[in-house]
């Protein structure tokens, strides 16, 4: 049986058949990475149910197929790609899928692609330059939906996304004057960040897009409030999801747009977090630090290079009574860069034939992954417990292991 701790939701279970894999007999030597459907599905029919608008998965965070149709199945039609690669993989893993080019600096000629190709007809920008390009690759298509991106701030949220893309105050009231005129649809758009720790950066962001509104004067058809939506880490425990929902609600009901304007959004990590976790292999031992089968240039890369702690727990049976004590991980490469440094809790007395989970790699775990150094593993597990921490389970939640050998 899983239970859930009350205040994160982090699965305790008897350890050596946790998360539905018998480690004492399958003795694993490379990583092995953990899929559970059911929760990418939970997550899915969430957004669906609750949002109170149109929900598209940010294919960037986990491009898996087998994700994609899942989400598919559970009723998230809409998709927000980055490259002409990403629309291609849609394409052809969801054929009924409608794909929505959502970076704001693209090739031309993937523009044309994925108009004439694959019937694409949303896309968005962040500058003159950038919608002249889109006009030139449509041939002057008069069917678009065009997403101006305003910058807006990231300063409630675990990862900045203002730097990069967005156009600023003094750029927006040409911008927005001369894509009305280009679109069929009128869109506005921006990023709060990825992790936003707090309902008031959508609440914020709304503030600029109705000063964009004000300042052009122009009719607006679509609101996309971006990614941004958390999932829960150590010492990263957000309010509700519903929270953040109500707060976008509001904000949009009261800005001056068109009666029949419609609300979207681009959850990536809310997607996906919970559905992939990965099982590695403790190597050596020196001290407080861990040598692990898997590292920063596989499914940790986030955990090494902007620090990101994920649930991490030991995998012995019977159990260890011993406190835990905080450690810090080397990968498996020959690179210095390849340290990850937590802190991660663990048990003090593990050793190297140790196996530990570490949770909530669902997100741009499998995405970053590499086989530099020859390392890396495409061994892959379907089971049925719950992920280590949720935002869709209550904590008094239980649910029976599905015991799988390796």
């Amino acid at each position: 049986m899983v239970k859930h701790h009350r205040a994160l939701g982090l699965a305790t279970a008897p350890l050596g058949v946790t998360c539905g894999i018998d480690i004492a007999n399958g003795h694993p030597a490379q990583p092995v990475t953990l899929v559970r459907p059911h929760a990418a599905a939970r997550a899915a029919r969430f957004f669906v149910e609750k949002f109170p608008g149109r929900s598209m998965y940010a294919v960037k965070a986990n491009p898996s197929p087998d994700l994609l149709q899942i989400l598919w199945d559970n009723g998230i039609t809409h998709y927000d790609v980055a490259s002409i690669a990403e629309v291609r993989l849609v394409a052809r893993t969801l054929p009924g899928a409608i794909l929505c080019f959502m970076h704001p600096v693209k090739a031309e000629e993937a523009i044309r692609d994925a108009y004439e190709t694959y019937g694409v007809r949303t896309f968005s920008l962040d500058s003159i330059e950038e919608l002249e390009k889109i006009m030139r690759a449509t041939n002057g298509a008069t069917d678009l939906t065009l997403c101006v991106r305003l910058r807006v701030s990231s300063d409630l949220s675990k990862l900045s996304l203002a730097s990069k893309f967005g156009a600023v105050p003094g750029e927006t009231k040409e911008l927005l004057f001369a894509a009305r005129q280009a679109a069929d649809a009128l869109g506005i758009c921006f990023h709060v960040g990825s992790q936003a720790m707090a309902p008031d950066a959508y609440a914020n962001a709304m503030e600029r897009v109705r000063e964009a509104i004000v300042e052009a004067a122009v009719t607006v058809d679509v609101i996309d409030v971006g990614g941004g939506f958390p999932s829960v880490y150590p010492g990263m425990e957000p309010t509700s999801l519903e929270r953040y929902f109500e707060t976008i609600h509001r904000c949009f009901e009261s800005l001056p747009i068109s009666y029949s304007a419609e609300l979207w959004a681009e959850p990536g990590r809310a997607l996906c977090a919970e559905y992939s976790s990965l099982i590695v292999r403790v190597e050596r031992r020196r001290g407080d630090e861990l040598y692990i089968n898997d590292g920063a240039y596989g499914a940790l890369f986030d955990a090494a290079h902007i620090g990101w702690r994920f649930p991490v727990r030991l995998l012995r049976e019977p159990a260890s009574n011993t406190r835990e004590m905080p450690f810090s991980f080397y990968g498996p490469t020959c690179d210095d860069l390849d340290h990850m440094a937590g802190p991660f809790e663990l048990p003090a007395d593990i050793r190297a034939g140790d196996y530990i989970e570490i949770g909530m790699l669902g997100a741009y775990g499998a995405a970053m992954r590499t086989a530099f150094n020859g390392f890396g593993s495409d061994e892959t597990v379907i089971v049925t417990d719950e992920p280590m921490a949720s935002l869709y389970v209550e904590p008094e939640t239980e649910v029976a292991s599905n015991v799988v050998t390796l």
